[in-house]
């Protein structure tokens, strides 16, 4: 009994339920940690605009937090937490350290967890 090649061709059902499986994963995967990566571009912008404010080395270490504050809600940023900003002040001297972590639930127990560490110095020792 001989069988064509052009009989055998294609995928069994069980092949396409795998690929569109694993389509699926990937596809709930991005949509789960692209946001994050967004949120962190919104922090890494309000620390950007932050630095470039004039006079940034007279604020005290309330309104530098203050301000940070104000642009985290206008962008609407809740990952970073007021105990995740460290500020150190030395005469002329500004470091604005934020080192936060966002945990996202991604199926069942399955979480990914992204850190992100940002700091911009200003002024001279």
């Amino acid at each position: 009994m001989n069988l064509s090649s052009k009989r055998q061709q294609g995928l069994t059902l069980i092949s396409i339920i795998f690929i569109l499986g694993l389509i699926g994963f990937f596809v709930m995967l991005t949509l789960k940690i692209v946001p994050i990566y967004l949120d962190h571009n919104k922090v890494a912008s309000a620390m950007s605009a932050l630095k470039a404010t004039p006079d940034i080395q007279t604020l005290s270490e309330a309104g530098i937090r203050e301000s940070l504050s104000k642009r985290f809600n206008i962008n609407y940023v809740y990952d970073v937490k007021a105990e995740d900003i460290k500020i150190i002040k030395h005469g002329n001297y500004l470091k604005v350290d934020i080192e936060y972590e966002t945990v996202v639930k991604l199926v069942g127990n399955l979480s990914a967890l992204a850190e992100f560490h940002d700091s911009f110095e200003v002024g001279q020792e």
